[in-house]
């Protein structure tokens, strides 16, 4: 059985190996895969290093981002053959803690949690795999191949929950969203802030082409000026750059008592000055802002962006879509093109 493996930090070791049937050990649903998406985190596994495999492993088998096809499941799982279904990332810490023992683990307090194709666990990029049954999440059929959407969506879904959430400490009524950065997070995001009837607004440094056109199509609106010229007040943010002047800058413009959720993740080890911080917290102490960090999803988020997905126009997310590789080329997904949005890696070409 072909799967698509790397040793994290060395790039040049992408490829296509051959590995055992998956055991039973890893859940009892036989899952044929069918896409894997690949996105920043898989490129930071490739290049950086980050993430690990199995203990004992030099390799880890990527595909956190999947969509499979079910081959068999046991009587009483609430599954059958030929559906189709996403993979949960995360697994809980095994003591486990608090959180973990609540079913969210994406809140897990200790670190010990386990990740497939990112954390000590192999992912789902292989030709067949297994799922208990408790971590695989069912697609309504009309979806087809934009399944392999959900696994960022639930992303977005937990933020904006949390965003909420966090909102209802107070009088609470979002009425405009700000989303910084039109990568398949932010139009994501956008899609979601659309479905709850938001004014949204997004932010990129592109100024045509398909992320504009996208926006535009969601009736929402787009934005290539910087953050900080904005002359919109947001009560919601959801940034998805991970750039840390923006997420300054956000909180600047954000309304008194906005709610700003982080979606990304830094690649820069530099240090902002002093008075910069200062000025970031005089922002948020006087306006009663809220600016929180937010990362993976729990169960219920998967289910949520599955009902998101599936009331979406299927037209839009077909255009998320922008490049599909065949397994063996699957290596040139980690170069992410101009014109790049979401690239997927086709599993059922492995035998072509």
């Amino acid at each position: 059985m072909k799967a698509i493996a790397i040793v994290p930090g060395r790039p040049e070791t992408a490829g296509v190996v051959e590995v055992p049937e998956p055991p039973l050990s890893d859940g009892s649903l036989l899952v044929r895969t069918r896409l894997i998406g690949v996105c920043g985190t898989d490129v930071e596994i490739a290049v950086d290093g980050y993430g690990a495999p199995p203990p004992g492993e030099e390799r880890l088998i990527l595909g956190h981002e999947s969509l499979g096809e079910v081959l068999e499941a046991p009587d009483g799982s609430d599954f059958a053959a030929g559906d189709l279904v996403v993979g949960v990332v995360r697994r809980p810490d095994p003591l486990p803690c608090p959180a973990c023992a609540a079913d969210e683990w994406d809140m897990c307090r200790t670190g010990e949690f386990t990740e497939r194709g990112i954390k000590e666990r192999h992912g789902y990029g292989a030709e067949r795999v297994r799922i208990d049954p408790r971590f695989a999440v069912r697609l309504d059929p009309s979806l087809g191949d934009l399944g392999v959407l959900l696994e960022p969506t639930s992303v977005l879904a937990k933020a904006f929950e949390q965003a909420e959430r966090i909102g209802a400490r107070a009088w609470f009524e979002p009425k405009v969203v700000l989303i910084t950065g039109a990568g398949p997070i932010g139009l994501l995001g956008a899609l979601l802030a659309r479905q709850r009837g938001l004014e949204t607004h997004v932010t990129d440094l592109v100024t045509d082409g398909a992320k504009p056109r996208l926006v535009a199509e969601l009736g929402a609106h787009y934005h290539s000026t910087p953050v900080a010229e904005l002359s919109i007040e947001p009560d919601i943010v959801i940034e998805c750059t991970g750039i840390g002047e923006l997420a300054r800058n956000v909180t600047r413009i954000a309304a008194p008592g906005a709610v700003v959720a982080l979606t990304g993740i830094s690649h820069s080890d530099r240090l902002a000055s002093d008075a910069r911080l200062d000025l970031m917290n005089k922002t948020l102490v006087l306006g009663n802002k809220v600016l929180f960090g937010s990362v993976n999803a729990a169960r219920r988020h998967y289910d949520q962006a599955a009902d998101a997905l599936a009331a979406a126009n299927p037209d839009w997310l077909a255009q998320l879509i922008t490049r599909r590789l065949g397994l063996a080329d699957w290596p040139a997904a980690l170069q992410k093109g101009p014109d790049d949005i979401k690239t997927v890696i086709d599993m059922t070409a492995a035998s072509s």
